[in-house]
């Protein structure tokens, strides 16, 4: 890794891991070691979420260290950063600090995948003196599982120069074997309950969708007795919506087969098939759209799917478009690094203000619209037509 150099001091005043070979190991304590690591899988075993903090405190009383702590690796966005977690003694008050992994002693660790003794790294790393951290020796290690997966490391910081040496390498390196382990299980866990919760989530989505589906197959029943001459015609435009709400309906939906990947869709496209069912075509201003060119991603069109058919369904219940005169207009532009996206009714039933209770169909598109998207959705009960303002970050509409 290149690093730039900190006034007249150099990468290789800096980084003097070939000192630990060179020094005398001090008297190890193997018992201390056997019941460190009877300890830690002991906690693996029944408290995983507890196994970090203690993890750091052995580590730190075996090898003799000041301060330590855990920098785990976040890659996204590239080339990532390190998140301090788990911090004790000195350094203690930089919990949840990041640092950048092409410019840290931690990042060089990885790309050696060995250990490393830094020797005043505050030399070469202006951000360690900029936040006026004195470091005379730390020694760090990888954290890596899966033949190669790259987690973080573990660092220990001495308050004297001199003081690590291979046999302290060697111990930090066992114990972040089972750091590494413990790690992964906790994110097994997060990825199970992640689940179990979609899991709850769209049991209660699809409850709530056939009770919407019937309501709007009825409204299309109705539109189409009305525009038909014939049963046989009625028969032929009835179908055809049913065939576009089941487009639509397909649409949304959750990829549990992990090989599954579904080709990005483009905002228009979604919109179309989302917006179809409700189209009457002996009126084109029954529902317009303008916006430019938006691709989205796989959860991105799930959660938009979601949203604009909540939406859709609403108006087609009790809005616009349940009206033969009511019409909705949605237009979205980009502003910087955000969508805006605004859905406007007119025509349709009058409003007399916001709903008392707030349904299942409005609490999910608020779900998803703040929770999976991070953005907002703004609700404007007009008289004439309620309006709908949400604001999504393009970041998140790639995935």
């Amino acid at each position: 890794m290149q690093v730039e150099p900190r006034h007249n001091w150099s990468v290789s005043d800096v980084y003097i891991t070939a000192e630990l070979d060179r020094r005398t190991p001090a008297k190890v304590d193997y018992l201390q070691e056997k019941l460190a690591l009877q300890e830690l899988a002991g906690r693996m075993a029944h408290s995983p979420e507890k196994v970090l903090p203690r993890f750091v405190d052995l580590a730190m009383q075996i090898v003799g260290g000041v301060s330590g702590g855990l920098s785990l690796y976040e890659p996204e966005p590239s080339p990532g950063v390190f998140r301090w977690r788990y911090l004790r003694g000195l350094l203690a008050p930089f919990e949840n600090t990041t640092t950048r992994r092409d410019f840290s002693p931690c990042g060089v660790t990885l790309d050696r995948n060995a250990p490393v003794l830094s020797r005043h790294p505050e030399r070469v790393y202006d951000w360690i003196a900029d936040a006026n951290i004195v470091v005379p020796e730390v020694l760090l290690v990888p954290l890596v599982i899966d033949g190669g997966a790259q987690l973080g490391t573990l660092w220990i910081v001495s308050d004297k120069e001199g003081h690590f040496d291979s046999g302290h390498a060697r111990v930090l390196a066992e114990l972040a074997s089972f750091v590494g382990i413990a790690l992964r299980m906790l994110n097994s866990e997060r990825l199970l309950q992640e689940a179990l919760d979609q899991q709850e989530t769209l049991t209660r989505e699809m409850s709530h969708r056939m009770k919407n589906l019937l309501t709007v197959v009825a409204g299309m029943v109705r539109v189409s007795q009305k525009g038909a001459s014939t049963p046989a015609e009625m028969a032929e435009m009835l179908s055809g919506r049913i065939q576009a709400l089941a487009q639509a309906n397909s649409l949304v939906r959750r990829y549990f087969v992990e090989d599954a990947r579904p080709t990005p869709v483009n905002l228009a496209e979604l919109v179309d098939k989302i917006m179809l069912p409700h189209a009457r075509h002996e009126r084109q201003d029954h529902f317009t759209a303008v916006g430019p060119e938006v691709v989205l991603g796989e959860r991105a069109t799930n959660g938009l799917a979601l949203v604009l058919h909540e939406l859709a369904t609403n108006a087609a219940k009790y809005g616009a478009l349940n009206s033969e005169d009511g019409a909705v207009a949605l237009a979205w532009r980009i502003e910087g690094d955000t969508l805006g996206v605004e859905w406007s009714e007119r025509g349709g039933p009058p409003v007399a203000g916001a709903p008392q209770t707030t349904g299942f169909g409005t609490r999910l598109a608020h779900s998803t619209v703040v929770g999976q998207f991070g953005g907002t959705l703004d609700y404007d009960w007009r008289p004439e037509g309620v309006a709908v303002a949400m604001k999504l970050p393009l970041a998140t509409l790639r995935h």
